[in-house]
């Protein structure tokens, strides 16, 4: 028998946070059509302000804008992981060095509450805890979700990195169109 609450449930019942990035052409207009393939296949729910961001690791390279946002989805784990890369390739990535600079990133750092750990999907995202250009954003957003393998709260984990090269600039989306 379903519970009140599992009998009320949509299909799009899956919460996914996603981070994107950008560092090739217009890099705000970038995440922006990002976001706008993705909320043709998921319910786009919160949008994190955009940071600018240093490179890391491939640091002879333009800085990055990166976002955070809250989804929602009737998609398995692995078919959110094949739109994303779908995406990515719709809006010109190639195969490049990696870390190196893109048109876009889409990662998917959490799927619900879910710890998976396969050859094609590691969930939650493994490099989430040290990387403030993730962090920061999703603190911005979902201070108190608690990441599912670390027992951590993402605010918790945002102030591990808060001294990174990472700025806040404000919404994606102006109020003036």
């Amino acid at each position: 028998m379903l519970t009140p609450d599992e009998q009320h449930r949509s299909p799009e019942d899956h919460v996914v946070f996603l981070s994107l990035g950008s560092n090739l052409g217009d890099r705000r207009r970038q995440l922006q059509r990002a976001l706008d393939l993705l909320s043709q296949q998921m319910t786009i729910e919160q949008i994190s302000s955009v940071y600018d961001t240093a490179p890391m690791l491939v640091t002879e390279q333009p800085r990055f804008l990166n976002l955070v946002c809250r989804a929602r989805t009737a998609l398995s784990p692995h078919d959110v992981l094949a739109l994303l890369k779908s995406t990515e390739q719709q809006m010109g990535r190639t195969a490049g060095i990696r870390y190196g600079p893109r048109v876009i990133d889409i990662d998917l750092l959490f799927y619900d509450a879910l710890v998976l750990d396969t050859p094609s999907l590691t969930l939650p995202h493994p490099r989430i805890a040290e990387r403030a250009f993730v962090l920061l954003p999703l603190a911005e957003i979902a201070p108190a979700f608690v990441h599912p393998a670390l027992n951590r709260t993402v605010a918790d984990l945002a102030q591990q990195v808060a001294e990174a090269d990472v700025q806040p600039m404000g919404p994606l989306f102006s109020s003036t169109g």
